[in-house]
Formats: structure tokens, sequence, C-alpha cells
């Protein structure tokens, strides 16, 4: 296999996960924060709560869910996003270190902090 190449048919593991608190670095929505409701690990998108609201039109599905045009969140590109520290109240990349006990665990690169609960 040769070497930056992806493996073929699995898509890079991304250090964000849901609930997780980002923020968009790029795009119309740069600089604002929310929780992460879903990630598209297969397109390497994620789905920010409130964010990216974009109107869909919906056909009706019987009684309980009329018709009309529906606003929902659209994804975006996991490259456009960072974590936010809790600590430092900044965006920050992510690393990885072993506790003592052996787990893994996320930490912030800006304040050694970290990031799991």
């Amino acid at each position: 296999m040769k070497a930056g190449v992806a493996r073929e048919g699995r898509p890079p593991r991304s250090r964000i996960r849901k609930n997780d608190t980002v923020m968009v670095i790029a795009g119309k929505e740069r600089g604002k924060t929310g929780k992460v409701m879903r990630i598209i690990g297969e397109k390497n998108r994620i789905v920010i709560e409130r964010l990216n609201v974009v109107k869909r039109h919906q056909k009706a599905r019987g009684a309980q869910q009329p018709g009309g045009v529906v606003e929902k969140e659209a994804s975006i590109d996991l490259s456009n996003v960072m974590i936010m520290c809790e600590r430092c109240n900044a965006p920050a990349r992510v690393g990885a270190r072993r506790l003592e006990d052996g787990t893994g665990t996320r930490i912030c690169r800006r304040c050694g902090e970290v990031i799991d609960r």
C-alpha cells in the first residue's frame, strides 16, 4: 500500500463524536458553535444542531405528517469544523493518549485537558 493513501472501501475515522460541541471554521456558518447531532462517516460529513439550515419540500405522508416546506439541518464537511475544548473555551485540535488504566482518551492539543467525560 502506498504511503498517504487511505484503504479502499473504508473511510478514515474521525476524532469528533456525537454530542461534542464544535465550531465551524469555514463556510457561511463560520464562527458559530453547536452540538453534533449525527456523523455521516461514509461521506466524511457532520450534522450540527441548528446550523446550516435549509428548506426542503416534503410530500404528505398521511394525516400525521402533512406536506409543505420543511426546514432541516444540512450536513457540513468534517474538515470545516473543530472541536471546542471546554477548559480553553476555544477550538482545538484533538490528540489521543492512553491513561494509566490502559483506556484510550481524546485530549486537547492546546491545553492538554482530557476531552472525554
